[in-house]
């Protein structure tokens, strides 16, 4: 068996030849150690090395949807340009985008797809590859802001220095006072995840970053890699100085050319004024998996395996990378490390609304200025959207926390976007990606946009997920079909649809699984004249 590291290098080596084209298993092979089924079987998973001949995507995520997406689709298709469809490529507050081989094309018009002759005629006027810029939205004053998107990046190290100074008790100390939950959904408490990794025994212990941003509707660590680098890059070091690491690894979606660029800036700049000492950043571009978001999912493919997630326990700090005690944040987790530091943990605590610190909402859909913004945490879709510049139209529904967070009527517009006070009604915050739906919106056709992402996505492994992805979105089509037609009687293929849910939700290894009918059945609860039969 070749050497664990060694194998971690096969699906670079697929996507440095192109993808999975003739013979290239065999040579991966040869070069590796790695048998050739298993180079094929892990770069046959991953959407952007098993389809090479496909080098343009149009993404048909709901934000993009609703802005023409489909119908850009089907127009560069007529015009005879290799495409095909993909979601989500968080961009949605500047839809329809489309992905370019790995480079994200946003805003992309009708009309610049029939001024093309092919996709690299596309201008880059048009469709700026690499200055993405969100709007920001800083209610609060400057002093009041964790994060703060707005400011200019910090090149000095002071939070650095600070917890190097402070020692890995007090900053630990800090963290637990501050109340800071993970930011990429789970919602879990920060210091009890870095103490577990602190506490197993002497062994090299690694720093996992989370930028496998995937879920529709979120955005936000895109713009914090793009605007804050400092902040992520010191939130990293200051967490690997307190678990005990020195390899840092940061999994960013293959998709984040970008935010890839900014984050190796960074790092140059950082190292040239020898910051962060003997501890190594190792930069790992993902190949397009949405499930590799999961954090153990995540590790597999840097292990260079299939991305599917590992049954738990054991849990990643006890038994992460290569075996060893690993600590996985998200990007927004870990760049709100150095404000706790320099602040203090009460500090950052009394940000918050509801809950503890300030949060980046990313808000797109039926609102005048989409983007991110870093507001308390529980502020309510009314106060978020006045930041935004207003709804347009009337508001008919949302989705709080991205596709997994399934939709919520105008009635709960008071609600506070936080931890807890969602799931009351079902939902969930998630990672805060807000889809605002007006009036307009048929939400039948809003359900099946995000059914189609989660059974595109399904990595396979557990059949409650496969198999009920797919049902669930088959019975909502069969169910618009005959209603459509004026058939009596179509709501009977709804009446599966919660004993399915059930199963995925208990069933389901993953989140994915476990989320992947709320859309639906959190429509057919706030909506039931839509599911009626007519």
């Amino acid at each position: 068996m070749s050497d664990p590291k060694k194998r971690a290098e096969i699906l670079d080596r697929i996507r440095d030849r192109g993808g999975l084209g003739p013979g290239v298993a065999a040579e991966v092979a040869k070069e590796t150690g790695v048998a050739e089924a298993e180079v094929y079987g892990s770069g046959s998973f991953f959407h952007l090395l098993a389809d090479r001949a496909t080098k343009v995507r149009v993404c048909t995520g709901l934000s993009c949807a609703m802005k023409g997406a489909h119908e850009l689709l089907a127009r560069a298709k007529d015009a005879g340009l290799p495409v095909s469809e993909c979601s989500c490529l968080a961009a949605c507050d500047r839809p329809p985008a489309v992905l370019r081989d790995r480079e994200v094309l946003a805003e992309v018009s009708i009309a610049d797809v029939d001024a093309a002759k092919d996709w690299e005629s596309l201008t880059s006027a048009a469709c700026p590859t690499v200055d993405w810029r969100g709007a920001i939205g800083a209610e609060a004053a400057e002093g009041e802001l964790a994060m703060n998107l707005g400011a200019e990046p910090n090149w000095d190290g002071a939070a650095f220095a600070k917890a190097e100074e402070l020692g890995a008790d007090r900053v630990l100390d800090e963290l637990e006072s501050s109340g800071l939950q993970g930011r990429g959904g789970a919602g879990f408490p920060a210091a009890i995840k870095w103490r577990g990794v602190r506490a197993q025994e002497p062994q090299p212990h690694y720093v996992v970053l989370n930028a496998d941003e995937g879920e529709p509707g979120t955005f936000k660590d895109r713009e914090l890699l793009l605007r804050r680098p400092d902040l992520v890059l010191e939130g990293l070091a200051i967490a690997a100085r307190v678990v005990g690491a020195q390899d840092i690894y940061l999994y960013l979606r293959g998709e984040f050319q970008a935010p890839w660029r900014s984050l190796e800036a960074a790092l140059a700049k950082f190292k040239a004024a020898d910051v962060f000492g003997d501890l190594h950043f190792h930069l790992h571009a993902g190949h397009g998996a949405y499930i590799c978001g999961e954090e153990t999912a995540l590790l597999e493919a840097l292990e260079g395996k299939r991305g599917m997630p590992r049954l738990k326990p054991p849990y990643p700090h006890e038994h992460g990378l290569w075996g060893k005690p690993t600590l996985i944040n998200n990007v927004e987790t870990i760049a709100c490390v150095p404000a706790v530091v320099v602040r203090g943990g009460q500090w950052f605590k009394e940000l918050g609304r509801t809950e503890a610190g300030t949060k980046l909402y990313s808000v797109s859909g039926h609102v005048a200025r989409p983007g991110n913004y870093e507001l308390p945490l529980g502020v309510s879709l009314d106060e978020l959207v006045e930041a935004a510049g207003g709804y347009i139209g009337e508001l008919k529904a949302f989705s709080p926390g991205g596709a997994s967070s399934g939709f919520l009527p105008a009635s709960e517009r008071q609600r506070p976007l936080d931890f807890a006070s969602l799931p009351q009604v079902g939902s969930m915050l998630g990672s805060a990606g807000v889809v605002v739906l007006n009036d307009s919106v048929d939400i039948k056709w809003a359900v099946n946009q995000q059914l189609r992402f989660f059974e595109a996505e399904s990595c396979g492994q557990c059949a409650p997920c496969r198999i009920g992805t797919r049902f669930e979105r088959e019975a909502l089509d069969r169910f618009v079909a005959e209603r459509e037609q004026g058939e009596t009687g179509a709501r009977r293929h709804l009446e599966q649809v919660e004993e399915v849910a059930w199963e995925m939700v208990e069933g389901s290894i993953c989140g994915l699984g476990q989320t992947a009918p709320l859309p639906l059945t959190s429509a057919m609860r706030h909506f039931p004249e839509e599911f009626s039969d007519g």
